[in-house]
């Protein structure tokens, strides 16, 4: 049985229609996050007293701090390092994903603003899924972060920090990993809370702990010389293999073991909360969806 040319013409427009429909869709992805990344970098280039606090701690921690400790706690030959090196060198790392900590909790901060005057309930509403909106904002706070943090390496450069001209390009993908985890965290984090009065507190129960429990500041060698059970506390810290990521892509090299605790860290809290935020199944649906969105 041959097929009418009219019946033909329409399957041929039919399946050119859905064609375009799945091009328009990924056009459509690709504004949709363009449109979340523009918003969230105007947003933050028109807080300028924004980017500078944002440098202010590490600033401060290696121009007053490290300066300090330099003669009592330089660290010995150990990887990345190929010699013994001065505080202020090991610390650089350490302090620039501290950045990207608390551009992580300042953007969950910001979540939960916008939860509470109501932009963020209109982005939920989009026809768009969940997880690509709040994937989104992840990529436009780990944009914002990266800034930061680069700022940050510009400034420590003249301070003899001794990291590789190629090192600041190879750290880009570890700045990207542990920027997209930290902010997976503080996007769950932000599922959790509901009025803007309590992130506060919960950012101090979080930021703290995670920054001084981790290899940051000390080799987790010396931790271990102090106590074995806070030694074990800052293995099982995420942010502490997210500062060894960084600290050894700054210096050409990978850490596995990092780099699978960070993906699967980023994973595991990203997966939270995408369902925390489903009105039809995680938090926001005992708590009446974002800003009181009914499910």
């Amino acid at each position: 049985m041959v097929a009418s040319p009219n019946v033909v013409g329409l399957d041929a427009k039919a399946r050119t229609s859905r064609g375009q429909l799945g091009r328009l869709d990924a056009v459509g992805y690709l504004i949709c996050l363009g449109g979340i990344v523009r918003r969230e970098l105007l947003r933050f280039f028109n807080q300028k007293e924004r980017f500078f606090s944002a440098l202010v701690r590490p600033l401060v921690w290696l121009f007053i701090f490290a300066a300090g400790f330099r003669n009592t706690l330089g660290v010995s030959i150990e990887p990345p390092y190929q010699t013994y090196v001065l505080y202020e060198v090991y610390v650089v790392p350490g302090l620039a994903v501290m950045i990207q900590l608390f551009n992580g909790m300042q953007s969950s901060l910001s979540m939960v603003y916008d939860r509470e005057v109501g932009s963020m309930k209109v982005l939920l509403t989009s026809p768009y899924p969940r997880w690509m909106l709040l994937l989104a904002k992840l990529i436009a706070g780990v944009s914002v972060s990266i800034v930061q943090a680069y700022a940050f390496l510009a400034v420590a450069y003249f301070w003899e920090t001794d990291i590789p001209t190629l090192g600041y390009l190879t750290a880009l993908p570890a700045f990207l990993a542990s920027g997209l985890m930290l902010g997976a965290i503080g996007l769950f984090l932000s599922s959790l809370v509901r009025q803007l009065e309590n992130f506060a507190s919960v950012m101090n129960f979080v930021i703290f702990p995670m920054f001084f429990a981790s290899s940051a500041l000390y080799p987790l060698w010396r931790i271990r010389e102090s106590s074995e059970t806070l030694y074990w506390i800052c293995e099982l810290n995420p942010f502490t293999h997210a500062v060894q990521l960084v600290r050894f892509a700054l210096y050409e090299q990978i850490e596995p073991v990092s780099c699978l605790v960070v993906v699967g860290t980023t994973l595991a809290f990203f997966a939270m909360a995408v369902i925390a935020y489903d009105p039809g199944r995680g938090l926001m649906a005992r708590r009446g969806g974002p800003a009181g969105e009914t499910p």
